[in-house]
């Protein structure tokens, strides 16, 4: 496995990209507009391909790392049409696991395998090679391709089947924003009852508010720094939505899942490309 192609070169993918053209890997990359600049990984040998086809034949392994399920189905209707047997599909994306169901079935019957392999953290863990990945598939295909996933992971967990690791994505979102939701409302609570935004952050901090949510939150309450937490709105919004999905699949209580949907829906509305943490004034409004 030294050929890797790679689709979906934006803020995630292209520090995975960076850190798999560093090592003993063959890289091809995927041309898409909306790819970050990719002049860095072209010095560093990686090859760029117009055709999904094209680059599916010239590949061992290709990583997807897309905006959700239907940029995942797409692409990979393309890459079967020039998969070698044997060839392994690993998806970094966010997607519904039904989706990866039939994603990965495609992959299958056109002799290929295939690996869910979402990921947490930022992208400056990205461009450390220190990502988190959530990997439902065969347990045998997955230590295959532990080389290639350890150039950019720093924790790699198996949580089950296919599908499971977009399960366990979807999961993690929800708790995650859900955290970092509940605290934007609190503090735009907060500030109309007089209470300083020092002062919320430090009595959460040292009691049962404290957590990962809160840091990465409070260089906004502070400062109206969003760089602890550079995740958009949209893509939060895009996320509660597959979550919500996920548990009416699965006939799974939703009522927290729904507000929560339902207040980054409203705060979208008013500004389209606020990040995740600027919720905490447009809350406030």
């Amino acid at each position: 496995m030294k050929k890797i192609g790679m689709v979906g070169i934006g803020m995630m993918g292209h520090g995975i990209a960076s850190n798999v053209v560093k090592r003993d890997y063959e890289l091809g990359v995927f041309e898409h507009p909306g790819n970050q600049p990719i002049a860095d990984l072209k010095a560093a040998g990686a090859k760029t391909y117009s055709s999904l086809k094209e680059l599916a034949a010239a590949s061992d392994a290709i990583i997807t790392v897309l905006t959700g399920s239907p940029q995942v189905e797409a692409v990979v209707a393309g890459l079967v049409e020039g998969m070698k047997p044997g060839t392994v599909v690993i998806d970094c994306s966010t997607a519904i696991p039904s989706s990866t169901q039939k994603v990965a079935q495609l992959v299958q019957a056109a002799g290929g395998r295939f690996l869910d392999s979402p990921m947490t953290r930022t992208p400056k863990e990205a461009a450390e090679g220190r990502l988190n990945l959530l990997v439902g598939g065969d347990a045998a295909l997955l230590e295959e391709c532990r080389p290639l996933l350890q150039c950019f992971a720093e924790n790699i967990t198996h949580v089950g089947p296919v599908g499971a690791g977009h399960s366990m994505k979807l999961l993690h979102n929800y708790v995650s924003l859900g955290m970092v939701t509940l605290l934007a409302e609190a503090a735009a609570c907060a500030g109309r009852n007089g209470v300083t935004p020092p002062a919320f952050v430090e009595v959460l901090a040292k009691g049962g508010g404290g957590g990962i949510a809160l840091e990465r939150i409070k260089p906004y309450l502070l400062a109206g720094d969003t760089s602890g937490l550079r995740f958009s709105l949209a893509n939060a919004r895009k996320d509660m939505d597959y979550y919500n999905a996920m548990a009416a699949d699965a006939g799974a209580a939703k009522d927290v899942a729904a507000a929560v949907l339902s207040t980054l829906a409203g705060a979208l509305e008013q500004a389209p490309e606020a990040l995740v943490p600027e919720l905490a004034s447009l809350l406030g409004r």
